[in-house]
């Protein structure tokens, strides 16, 4: 198994940790299912050729408000729920979003710049620290479920852009609660790596690179849709899925992260480049069903065509694989 920028699921890394804090045990695993033969090997990905204009992101301000707005998806944690599940923009990125889970009580912070109960006493540098390190300006650290791990890689150039967006945005009053763990002094300093403080840009003249990192550092797609086993995520079933997330938002069902790779049964190796932007975007599978809303489809749906190209060509290069194991219950 190899773990990679992802990290570790948080119900299981968690009572993981908790276990070797002495707090608690884990379950045992269930027996694993017999393996499904692979195919020998990934079909070819899209041409560069046939990517749209690359946006134009000089404006960091601009840019900054692109990444939050759309393949970075903030809102659909940092943005509270109406009764409907529709985002509340009263309340736009002004937090309270809980994850409850039986090591954790997270609650998505009220990330506008008020002063009192959101991030306005932070500078740039704290923000951008906050969301690449998990690092508090007081030196504390945060824990899962976001998505540190693949967010250590986000370039100087995008983190800055969304520190600098999310400063601009209008301050909401809305006190959010701590979040609360099962581990004496709280998460420790190294869960998620060392410390990064520069990253470069990733260049978009390579459509499948630049494919990878949107889907990885900074729309963290990967980490649901890679198969987690025994809390970590395992980077040979990258894009593989299978993860379960009960009761995502407001509703009372459980999400199944979906297989991603170009396998031609179990992913997306059958689907069209229209049928795979139209799930992204409008969240409708291939067979015209309704996907669930755990993705945030409204996000996605203000990409830039060049962006939706890069993530298709990504997918396309992924090794096909065939279905994950059935997923251990809740």
């Amino acid at each position: 198994m190899t773990t990679g920028l992802g990290g570790a699921r948080p119900t299981l890394i968690w009572a993981a940790l908790v276990t070797i804090f002495a707090v608690a045990g884990c379950a045992p695993e269930p027996e694993p299912a017999p393996a499904t033969p692979e195919p020998a090997a990934a079909p070819a990905p899209a041409p560069a050729a046939a990517a749209a204009a690359i946006r134009d992101s000089a404006d960091p301000l601009e840019h900054g408000r692109y990444l939050v707005e759309t393949v970075a998806g903030c809102g659909n944690c940092h943005t509270p729920r109406l009764a409907d599940g529709n985002p509340d923009n009263s309340k736009n990125l002004a937090g309270a979003f809980v994850i409850e889970e039986p090591v954790f009580k997270a609650y998505a912070r009220n990330i506008t710049p008020d002063m009192e109960t959101g991030i306005g006493s932070w500078t740039e540098d704290q923000i951008v620290d906050a969301i690449r390190n998990a690092r508090k300006p007081d030196g504390t650290f945060m824990g899962p479920p976001m998505s540190f791990g693949w967010y250590k890689n986000m370039s100087d150039t995008d983190v800055r852009a969304i520190a600098k967006y999310v400063m601009s945005v209008p301050a909401v009053r809305n006190e959010v609660p701590a979040s609360t763990f099962t581990i004496p002094g709280g998460p420790p300093a190294n869960i998620y790596g060392p410390i990064v403080t520069s990253v470069p840009d990733v260049p978009k003249t390579d459509i499948v690179k630049y494919g990878e990192y949107l889907a990885g550092p900074v729309g963290h797609c990967m980490d649901c849709h890679t198969t987690y086993v025994m809390g970590q995520i395992d980077m040979a079933q990258l894009g593989r899925g299978g993860n379960v997330y009960a009761r995502p938002f407001i509703y009372d069902w459980a999400a199944v992260s979906a297989n991603i790779t170009s396998h031609p049964e179990a992913g997306l190796g059958s689907w069209t480049d229209a049928e795979i932007k139209r799930a992204i975007t409008e969240g409708i599978s291939r067979d015209g069903r309704t996907l669930l809303p755990f993705m945030p489809h409204w996000l996605y749906k203000k990409m830039e065509p060049s962006d939706l190209d890069a993530v298709v060509a990504y997918l396309r290069s992924l090794p096909p694989l065939g279905p994950a194991a059935a997923p251990a219950p809740e």
